[in-house]
């Protein structure tokens, strides 16, 4: 692990090196298959990046008008965007940075279908092939019961399709291929037909593909599926694979106090500075530490805020935990930043790039003026 005494806390540290690596696991599925990947900003919009992801990258995905002109401004390369629902206000200006607009319903297809061509851009339809391969995470399962995202087979209109050239699903989070190849099936079974009309199909985001035990041969395979078959351009679009496990949290211990367990107060925030520890939950990786029990010390984690659920995890240590101890969470790249907040007044980390030679390079620093200029 690098030095962090000379660290001012809390910050973001982006790793360069293993950014890198994630990218050129992803290249390679581009240059073997053909398939097209593009960044998903809502992962990881650190456009400081932007020239080194568009060295190995398609493009980006965007999710509405500040994240397309961000996409089309920093990388410059091709551009899908989505949403649920447009604005007309905005619409124009979106079509002025993206090549590829998804749109989730037939309404929002009438309303916007001829301003689209009109602009030479690509159409394409959100589908739910209503398949749920996730479990207890409902918030993040696009194929829910509940889900207003994309268009169901007994909602789907084949015979307004004029000017559609895509169709686009997006049903994984955090998932290997096999259920990606589980929602081919699906999507074969309930829109094979339109498939054979269409010239291409973004399978969305949700793949690890980064990560060490994630099939990739499955996957190739899934894309040579659809173009062999259907004769389609094959896009995903996804974020956390690209970031994956290339980010750290610095935090300090600022004061150890009793509870029901030994709690340490830190400078961070679950709530504030990685939200997805309480909206997952999930429990971040923090070098040096064990399971509660594990090693000879536990403690509970907690922040400076008022509120009192702001935990980040019980962790255990080989020596007890003091003020002044500077600790490390792992994974800390994506849906962080992207997410964070200044409740509380509580200071927003500041981001750094750790370079391939062990040098640090502020990206961009946070003050009281971030905070107030927000509010």
């Amino acid at each position: 692990m690098f030095d962090t005494t000379k660290i001012k806390t809390p910050c973001y540290i982006i790793d360069e090196e293993k950014l890198i690596g994630n990218l050129t696991v992803l290249k390679g599925v581009q240059d073997r298959t053909g398939a097209k990947i593009l960044l998903a900003q809502k992962a990881f919009s650190c456009y400081h990046l932007y020239p080194l992801i568009g060295s190995f990258l398609s493009g980006t995905a965007c999710s509405g008008l500040f994240e397309a002109r961000l996409g089309a401004e920093e990388m410059g390369k091709e551009n899908h965007v989505f949403s649920a629902a447009y604005r007309d206000s905005e619409f124009d200006e979106i079509l002025s940075y993206c090549g590829h607009v998804i749109f989730n319903s037939f309404s929002q297809l009438r309303r916007f279908r001829d301003r689209t061509l009109a602009a030479g851009r690509s159409i394409g339809l959100r589908i739910d092939p209503e398949l749920s391969t996730q479990e207890g995470h409902e918030i993040y399962d696009p194929c829910s019961p509940k889900s207003r995202l994309g268009i169901r087979e007994a909602d789907f209109r084949r015979e307004e399709l004029e000017g559609v050239s895509g169709l686009h699903f997006h049903t994984l989070c955090e998932q290997n291929s096999d259920d990606l190849e589980r929602t081919l099936d699906a999507v074969e079974e309930k829109f094979g037909d339109v498939l054979a009309k269409m010239q291409w199909i973004n399978l969305g985001g949700g793949h690890h593909i980064t990560r060490e035990d994630y099939d990739i041969p499955r996957l190739e395979k899934c894309i040579r599926r659809l173009q062999e078959k259907y004769g389609l351009t094959v896009y995903l679009e996804p974020g956390e694979a690209v970031a994956l496990n290339a980010g750290y949290l610095v935090t300090e211990v600022l004061d150890v106090i009793r509870c029901d367990l030994p709690t340490a107060i830190l400078d961070t925030s679950a709530a504030c500075h990685m939200p997805d520890v309480l909206e997952m939950p999930y429990r971040p990786p923090l070098f040096g530490s064990g399971l509660p029990g594990e090693k000879e010390f536990t403690y509970r984690l907690g922040s400076q805020t008022c509120l009192a659920g702001d935990f980040i995890g019980e962790y255990s240590f080989d020596e007890p935990l003091a003020p002044g101890k500077r600790l490390v969470f792992g994974d800390m790249a994506i849906y962080s930043m992207v997410k964070n907040n200044t409740f509380n007044g509580m200071p927003l980390p500041d981001i750094l790039l750790r370079r391939t030679d062990g040098s640090f390079e502020t990206l961009r620093s946070f003050g009281y003026e971030d905070f107030r200029s927000r509010l």
